[in-house]
């Protein structure tokens, strides 16, 4: 009799289990078609609301298989189960308002950028600013036994051109197709960009870098002066004046320069206006295309456009003696390696630049480029021990106090239209 009531108690037990899980899937799928439990196979995200967890009551199943077997009475006996439910809306957030995704009911962790954006935005600009500082004072060291700018201005793009190939090769990042139309827009951008890095090359090989840079701190003046009468753009007062101190600070700090002359002054101002008018035809030229594909094209053009003045301008030099007298006094190989290395920090400064700038408002854009400049003056001084003159060190102070001022005034006044064609 005893081992008839255990049989039956076992029995019985094994009713009450098949009984609990088959509700429990019943459940489930009961509360996923009435909307409390909205899910999405291996993926989900929720809204910014907390997720709450909320105990409901007895939940009575009236379903025939419920009712089958007899298994009422059990589940009489043995109470209704109790089911844990998650109300959530379609997108949960953390603490910082960042999105967190659920992954087989489990969120799944956030990678070291989406933790931490302002380290990496740091990490950025100081990997941008470490290879210009290091391109620049490479690149004057090479003019200082290989005076031949326009070809080490193809050296530089051909470089990066070698690298964007071997990049699109292996699909890191995968090229973006180009048509004829988008090669018409992109040309006189190349065209500038070219003009605009000879000449700064020729600035570099004639005069101290910290004076070239000094120059090339008119640019925002350029700019100003390119939008009001050539586009047609209103330039505020408070610009202008912003940019009396830079145009004071230059002066003063030309005057008294002791490596001024004219060759490093004039292909200076060429470069400032012919970055200015790529960024003219930059913002003509804006594209649904990544930057760094973008930029990739670009060198390539460029580098057609700085070939032929090479050959015709430098080649006969550098055939005669040119190469011979580089290599008899650092020897081919460093000569070679000088020119790899320059070439490779030029490109990665500058897609990094791009890259670095994509991350941070008109204002932090604004902010870094002044502090590269200061950068790149002090370490030049610093490591050739350019000698100054009080007046140079003044104007150069000057200068780039009247960039920043400007830097910064431009960059509120853009902010304020985005935020104003937001609102509209």
């Amino acid at each position: 009799m005893a081992s008839i009531s255990n049989s039956a108690l076992l029995q019985q037990s094994r009713f009450s289990t098949l009984y609990k899980q088959h509700c429990r899937n019943s459940a489930a799928s009961f509360l996923h078609r009435s909307g409390h439990l909205t899910s999405r196979p291996n993926h989900l995200e929720f809204s910014p609301l907390s997720k709450r967890r909320v105990l409901s009551g007895p939940i009575d199943f009236s379903g025939k298989s419920c009712n089958s077997l007899g298994l009422n009475e059990i589940l009489n006996r043995h109470g209704s189960p109790e089911f844990y439910t998650t109300r959530a809306a379609a997108a949960d957030a953390d603490a910082d308002g960042h999105a967190i995704e659920i992954s087989n009911g489990f969120a799944a962790p956030k990678s070291f950028a989406e933790r931490f954006p302002a380290l990496v935005t740091g990490f950025f600009f100081f990997t941008w600013y470490f290879l210009n500082v290091i391109f620049n004072i490479l690149n004057k060291k090479v003019y200082n036994y290989f005076p031949y700018p326009y070809f080490v201005s193809v050296v530089h793009l051909l470089v990066g051109v070698v690298y964007c190939m071997v990049s699109w090769a292996v699909g890191l990042p995968k090229r973006a197709p180009i048509d004829k139309e988008l090669l018409g827009v992109l040309t006189p951008v190349a065209f500038c960009h070219a003009l605009g890095h000879v000449m700064s090359n020729v600035s570099f090989a004639a005069v101290a870098v910290s004076f070239t840079h000094t120059i090339k701190a008119l640019e925002p003046f350029f700019n100003a002066a390119a939008s009001q009468f050539v586009l047609g753009h209103q330039i505020p007062l408070s610009l202008w004046l912003s940019l009396a101190p830079v145009v004071i600070g230059v002066s003063m700090a030309s005057m008294t320069e002791l490596s001024f002359n004219w060759t490093g002054f004039v292909s200076a101002m060429i470069s400032n206006i012919a970055f200015t008018y790529r960024s003219i035809y930059s913002k003509k030229a804006m594209t649904g295309m990544d930057s760094t594909n973008v930029y990739a094209y670009i060198s390539i053009i460029a580098l057609l456009f700085c070939l032929p003045p090479a050959i015709f301008i430098e080649g006969p030099q550098l055939m005669q003696h040119g190469f011979r007298d580089a290599i008899a006094k650092v020897g081919l190989h460093k000569f070679l390696s000088d020119l790899f290395w320059i070439g490779m920090f030029y490109h990665l400064y500058n897609q990094v630049a791009t890259n670095t700038l994509e991350r941070v408002a008109p204002l932090t854009h604004a902010v870094g480029n002044v502090l590269k400049r200061v950068f790149v003056i002090g370490f030049s001084i610093v490591v050739f021990g350019n000698k100054i003159s009080t007046q140079t060190g003044i104007g150069t102070g000057i200068a780039i106090a009247g960039v920043a001022m400007y830097s910064l005034i431009k960059a509120n006044i853009e902010e304020q239209k985005q935020a104003a064609q937001t609102h509209a």
